[in-house]
């Protein structure tokens, strides 16, 4: 099973997520979004940064997930590519993996603002989750 699947969307960025558990659909999710920005491999896991969110139901929990990550890179410059992610309910605590951006070794692909609540999805019966992207 792939991690994710991008979705063509005219002017935005979307994808479906996929893993065995719901943790894991939401993990690969992040690292889709990261995909889409820059690539991966070039990113070593030199920092670490600890994630705990609680909100009122599992599609804005993922919401606030994606946009955490994101406001750590524009305040942070810190791309990741490694997730440990796990739910209890509508609380999400992970660690994430990765490093600063450095311009000279990561080329920005496609400029991710936020995710979007434009047809958002969670399901946990065949565990994934659906997102579009502002870009």
């Amino acid at each position: 099973m792939p991690r994710y699947r991008l979705i063509p969307h005219t002017a935005d960025a979307g994808l479906y997520a996929y893993g065995k558990t719901l943790d894991e659909a939401f993990a690969n999710a992040a690292y889709g979004m990261f995909a889409v920005m820059t690539d991966l491999r070039k990113v070593r896991e030199t920092e670490e940064r600890r994630i705990s969110i609680t909100e009122k139901d599992k599609e804005t929990l993922l919401f606030e997930w994606l946009n955490r990550l994101l406001y750590l890179f524009d305040v942070e410059q810190l791309l990741f590519k490694r997730f440990e992610v796990a739910l209890n309910g509508t609380h999400l605590t992970a660690t994430c993996y990765g490093e600063k951006f450095d311009p000279e070794r990561h080329e920005m692909i496609i400029g991710v603002k936020s995710a979007t609540y434009y047809t958002l999805e969670v399901r946990e019966n065949k565990p994934r989750v659906r997102v579009v992207f502002d870009v």
